[in-house]
């Protein structure tokens, strides 16, 4: 037995019942009463008409079993190490409270600076000191290094 569905409402149409409409296109529309087949001629929307299947599941009536909703996996937070921090440093940094790490930040500043300080100072003493040995013999970077000053005449 071969059950055919309603063109417009959805309904279940039994073998020897309900009348079938051929478009122009060949197109076939199956109804299961004159209810049906007058509304679709009359264009209307099935989605607007509250009786008819189509309605029913745009509106979600009449759903008997309700879906249980699926649990989202929670992601799991891990921490890792990382280049150069070892996990125990980082757990360490972020449980200091902020004015320890504003006194360390302002120690490890004021250090680089006064390292800083002493590397100018004894490149300006190094400087200083190549400047008096310079000052007794007076070469060229080349020839210092080996090379012979050439000699050019030009002639305009």
């Amino acid at each position: 037995m071969k059950v055919e569905i309603d063109s417009f409402s959805g309904n279940k149409i039994y073998p020897g019942r309900g009348t079938l409409f051929v478009r122009g296109d060949s197109k076939v529309f199956r109804f299961s009463s004159s209810k049906s087949a007058s509304l679709f001629h009359q264009r209307k929307n099935p989605r607007r008409i509250a009786w008819t299947v189509l309605y029913r599941r745009q509106h979600k009536k009449g759903i008997s079993e309700e879906t249980t909703k699926r649990k989202n996996r929670r992601t799991v937070k891990h921490q890792r190490a990382i280049v150069g921090a070892s996990l125990d440093l980082i757990k360490e940094r972020r449980s200091q409270k902020p004015q320890d790490r504003k006194h360390a930040r302002d120690l490890k500043l004021a250090k680089d600076k006064e390292a800083k300080k002493a590397a100018k100072a004894s490149r300006k003493a190094e400087k200083a000191k190549s400047a008096a040995a310079g000052a007794q013999s007076k070469f060229s970077k080349q020839q210092a290094k080996g090379a012979f000053q050439k000699v050019h005449a030009t002639s305009r």
